[in-house]
């Protein structure tokens, strides 16, 4: 497993669409683990393949959820003591997925981008949707997802097709984002 480099916006290839995975073998494998881990290192929930450089119709997802029922865990991150909950993952593929059925009914959520870092804007989705996907080893599945997996699955889905969360925002707020993001950059 690899971590690969995020490409983050304005990279030209973020605008790309991506195409269907048509062979299910080991490098599509690889190509998922280094997903995942790459994704974990990043502190994300979902990562497209477009977003590590790879122009299919691939994502994974893990929400980490907290685990009410373990007990907090102590840690030290630069310095600082506190303790976190501890996650349950849930680490989940999806090869080729489709949105088959949204629901009329819209909900709004404050979103994040691992290819638009530091950036967070509230976007209506819909609430609910069925999905119709692949597996790794080309099965098909399909599934009704509410909640923060419809979200994520429909943000994750349009990097798939060439669309940045900040493409739903207005014109002057996704040019105050992409401002922000510059000054971020030349900061660093």
């Amino acid at each position: 497993m690899a971590i690969r480099e995020i490409l983050e916006a304005p990279d030209p290839r973020l605008k790309t669409v991506s195409e269907p995975v048509t062979t299910f073998d080991d490098d599509l494998k690889t190509l998922v683990d280094d997903m995942f881990e790459t994704m974990y290192a990043a502190h994300g929930i979902g990562l497209a393949a477009i977003q590590v450089g790879e122009p299919l119709r691939l994502l994974v997802i893990d929400l980490q959820e907290e685990d009410p029922d373990a007990e907090p865990v102590e840690c030290d991150h630069d310095g600082t003591k506190h303790t976190h909950q501890p996650v349950i993952n849930d680490p989940r593929v999806f090869v080729n997925p489709e949105i088959l059925d949204p629901s009329d009914d819209l909900k709004s959520y404050q979103e994040g981008c691992l290819s638009v870092p530091d950036i967070f804007a509230d976007v209506e989705r819909p609430a609910q949707c069925r999905v119709r996907w692949q597996d790794l080893e080309g099965n098909t599945h399909e599934e009704e997802m509410n909640g923060m997996l419809a979200v994520c699955i429909q943000h994750e889905m349009d990097h798939l097709n060439g669309i940045l969360f900040i493409d739903h925002l207005s014109r002057l707020k996704r040019n105050m984002a992409l401002k922000k993001l510059k000054k971020m950059r030349e900061a660093a």
